[in-house]
């Protein structure tokens, strides 16, 4: 029994990688976690690569435990989270044969803020015996960094990537360029000498692009990411922040 995590990319289908392709032309099971208040456009693009790429594998289906964003105990909520998520994957791969390949559909990388490998070793480390395989894919780091023609340091400087969350605490020392992810509270705010490369759904037909000084079009992508998340329900954005020298 083996398990694939295949990387599909940040939207657009073009992006999956020749090597995803050739994973999930052989697979005989592809896993879908489904989250209650998903957007029907999202489970319509991921059947839409299965039909495409996987049309012999049979789909089971899982529901997506949702995560306690309010509690101030981020770390202990999101252990919580992933201790639910794996239940749910037990049951899931318990409906793959001994000789069968199965595949999780990660969006982006799945190196690269997500749970789901995470999530595959403690299922194993539970007793279900199984190999498991990472296919990389296109992340949303690197296709915004491609939608605005542009490279994620500067020479000889360093970039890092975090979250919203712990910009809100302070440009970190040593960084000239970061990639911000999670960012709901538009923390890039606080630094209007920076210049922002935004982009929002980035690789899918509703893609936006912002870039500048912070002190120019903060506001507008403020304004632009309340409209879209208003308008769609969901947002899934990011950006580099590069330090003015």
């Amino acid at each position: 029994m083996r398990i694939e995590v295949v990387g599909i990319g940040a939207g657009d289908p073009d992006q999956i990688t020749v090597q995803a392709v050739a994973v999930l032309g052989r697979v005989d099971v592809v896993f879908l976690l489904d989250k209650a208040d998903a957007a029907g456009e999202l489970m319509a693009l991921r059947e839409a690569l299965i039909s495409r790429y996987a049309p012999q594998a049979r789909i089971v289906r899982g529901a997506d435990p949702d995560r306690d964003r309010v509690s101030p105990g981020y770390t202990a909520a999101v252990d919580d989270w992933r201790t639910r998520r794996a239940d749910v994957c037990a049951e899931m791969v318990g409906e793959l044969g001994p000789d069968e390949v199965g595949a999780f559909l990660v969006w982006g990388d799945p190196s690269l803020y997500d749970s789901v490998i995470a999530v595959l070793e403690d299922v194993r480390s539970r007793g279900t015996d199984f190999e498991l395989g990472v296919v990389p894919g296109i992340s949303s780091v690197s296709a915004l960094a491609a939608k605005h023609a542009t490279t994620l340091n500067q020479v000889g400087g360093a970039v890092q990537i975090t979250t919203g969350r712990r910009l809100a605490s302070g440009w970190p020392d040593g960084v000239d360029d970061l990639v911000v992810m999670l960012d709901a509270q538009c923390a890039f705010l606080a630094y209007p000498d920076a210049e922002i490369r935004w982009g929002a759904y980035v690789s899918t037909p509703d893609e936006i692009l912002i870039s500048g000084r912070v002190s120019e079009v903060g506001e507008r992508i403020r304004r632009e990411r309340e409209a879209a998340r208003a308008s769609k329900g969901w947002i899934m954005d990011t950006y580099l922040l590069r330090r003015p020298r």
